[in-house]
């Protein structure tokens, strides 16, 4: 059963999501929050597997709750899934940057909604080639972050190169067939290197991979 947290400061949103989600036999809402606050503290209560949060909020907002989150040890499980009205912006960059696992637009569809939920509680990121694509092309006007690059001394030359093809939006099976291996091994080296260099998910290893240079802008196709 995947357990899911709503935090948005509309209640028609929550109610219509709740609706959409609690009808599903693998999903639960556990509970709502009406600001980043509550939502801190019915996460640590109730340990949810995914936590659907807005990205603007009074008291707290989403992004400083979803970088709460993310530093908690005992909410590792817990995936941040960021909700807006705007699409891709700065935010949802400095979001991503805090811990989130990927985002959502509000007016979403049923179906993917849904879809993300589970992709998200498997610990993928919700983050396609094109989002990827402005990532990186965010990264083009960053310096390097310092101290960044800790714990990339530890990572496997097939570590590494499976965390660069990650870089680069590209799935399991699309890494090994770049490898010439198996999806599962595809799916080892990435795990490991998520472990080392303590990413919560694919989307943080996108975020460490350019924030450290060991992807970079101009080496994506």
């Amino acid at each position: 059963m995947i357990r899911v947290l709503l935090v948005d400061d509309q209640p028609l949103l929550r109610s219509g999501f709740r609706a959409l989600l609690d009808i599903e036999d693998d999903i639960e809402v556990v509970a709502e929050a009406a600001d980043g606050q509550e939502c801190l503290a019915l996460a640590r209560q109730l340990l949810p597997d995914i936590a659907l949060i807005d990205i603007q909020m009074p008291v707290v907002d989403g992004i400083e709750a979803t970088r709460l989150i993310a530093a908690d040890p005992a909410l590792a499980q817990t995936h941040v899934v960021i909700l807006t009205n705007y699409g891709f912006d700065e935010y949802v960059f400095d979001a991503l940057r805090a811990g989130a696992a990927g985002f959502l637009v509000k007016d979403i569809v049923p179906e993917d909604l849904l879809h993300a939920v589970r992709v998200a509680a498997r610990g993928d990121a919700l983050l396609s080639p094109s989002i990827t694509r402005k990532l990186i092309n965010r990264y083009v006007t960053l310096p390097l972050r310092t101290g960044a690059e800790r714990g990339l001394e530890e990572l496997t030359n097939r570590e590494r190169e499976a965390v660069a093809l990650v870089a680069q939006g590209l799935s399991n099976d699309q890494i090994a067939d770049r490898m010439v291996i198996s999806p599962l091994t595809a799916k080892t080296h990435i795990n490991r290197a998520m472990a080392k260099l303590h990413a919560r998910d694919r989307a943080q290893l996108v975020v460490l991979a350019y924030e450290s240079g060991l992807a970079t802008p101009r080496n994506h196709p």
